[in-house]
């Protein structure tokens, strides 16, 4: 499990993988990361990545176990909330019973981490939850939100496009959890700096641009293929058990390895280091 701490890119689009089984496939949302442009700390990450740096001797001169170490303090001023915040969250529209469900898997989230999830009716909130803004699934990742630029306040900062009133509890729990770890912080596990397996690009590139998606190059590469920087992220290994991970058919990778699991359920790893974010 990996959490956001920088923004290389902004993501439009969502995903279906291929199906593994007879039903229906699994389908992925996509992180709402704001660009560096519209990003007011892009420069205070880096200048804090570079002054810790030149405290230590330089870039050459730092270990792995350095180099980690710069990664949680550029934490400091990024997209993790402080320990112990309230974020309020507020349906902008969805059914009673769609906010219902929405709510109760995503308050599990305080049980795991030192933060608090207050709904509201009306007013102010971080969370904006909408379930019609688009078809897809996505999340503002952690602080992002509060980028009016971006997400001016009027609009959602997190959507269910395919949840509904008659949509199975299985569902929500693995859509609405991983789209609140998206809230928390956290990216994609297969674009974490230590995800290891090893993609068909071919197969890759000719499946996603394809329907439903019909992707460009630089969206697929935008969206799958590319990891973040190990700097400014903080990371376990790589978890094939993770909430944040999605399930891809194993004609997708070139290792032989087979589909990623699908999770529905936070793994032990995305517990412990949820656990170090918001101790």
């Amino acid at each position: 499990m990996a959490k956001m701490t920088s923004a290389p890119r902004s993501k439009t689009k969502t995903a279906s993988p291929p199906a593994t089984q007879a039903d229906a496939p699994v389908k992925i949302c996509f992180e709402r990361i704001i660009p560096d442009e519209m990003d007011h700390e892009h420069d205070i990450r880096r200048n804090v990545r570079q002054m810790i740096t030149e405290s230590r001797g330089g870039t050459k001169s730092l270990s792995a176990d350095d180099m980690g170490a710069i990664a949680r303090m550029a934490v400091v001023n990024t997209k993790k909330w402080p320990a112990g915040t309230t974020l309020r969250c507020r349906f902008l529209d969805g059914s009673p019973k769609m906010r219902s469900k929405v709510k109760a898997v995503a308050l599990e989230w305080q049980a795991l981490a030192n933060i608090k999830l207050k709904f509201v009716t009306s007013g102010a909130a971080e969370i904006r939850i909408s379930f019609f803004a688009d078809a897809g699934s996505w999340s503002a990742v952690g602080r992002d939100c509060l980028n009016t630029s971006y997400f001016p306040l009027h609009q959602p900062t997190m959507n269910y496009g395919w949840l509904r009133d008659n949509t199975n509890d299985q569902e929500y729990h693995r859509v609405v959890t991983h789209e609140f770890g998206h809230a928390l912080g956290c990216i994609h596990e297969h674009q974490q700096p230590k995800f290891d397996r090893k993609w068909d690009v071919p197969k890759v590139m000719k499946y996603f641009s394809g329907p439903p998606n019909y992707w460009d190059a630089a969206s697929i590469k935008s969206n799958v293929l590319e990891k973040y920087s190990p700097r400014g992220i903080s990371a376990t290994k790589f978890d094939p058990k993770s909430i944040m991970l999605y399930a891809f058919d194993g004609a997708l990778f070139a290792d032989g390895k087979g589909p990623t699991n699908e999770n529905t359920n936070v793994s032990n790893l995305d517990v412990t280091m949820i656990k170090k974010m918001y101790p």
